[in-house]
């Protein structure tokens, strides 16, 4: 049903940008799920490849959010926060990423 995208190892480890940790992130992994800052223009099945290619898992399923930058004031002066794009990752049964040691 779905075509295979094929992704350079170069585009692996730039869509791969860091791993999110926080408490919401960490309740996902009881569910065998991982969640990764990715770039905006990253879409499902390229961050579908790059993970299973890094870190040698099966993917289920990719579920991307797009955080919008929070508008802040320092020294009275008005500035933005970048957006964020997060994909959260399902593994399939058996595979497990240790997010906590470095790729």
């Amino acid at each position: 049903m779905s075509k295979q995208v094929t992704v350079s190892k170069e585009r692996m480890y730039d869509l791969i940008k860091a791993p999110v940790i926080t408490e919401k992130a960490t309740m996902g992994s009881e569910h065998n799920q991982v969640t990764f800052r990715v770039p905006l223009n990253a879409s499902k099945p390229e961050i579908k490849a790059a993970v299973e290619g890094v870190f040698n898992v099966k993917v289920t399923a990719v579920n991307t959010l797009i955080q919008k930058g929070k508008t802040k004031r320092f020294k009275g002066t008005l500035g933005r926060r970048s957006d964020v794009k997060k994909a959260v990752v399902t593994l399939a049964e058996g595979h497990t990423i240790d997010v906590t040691t470095g790729v």
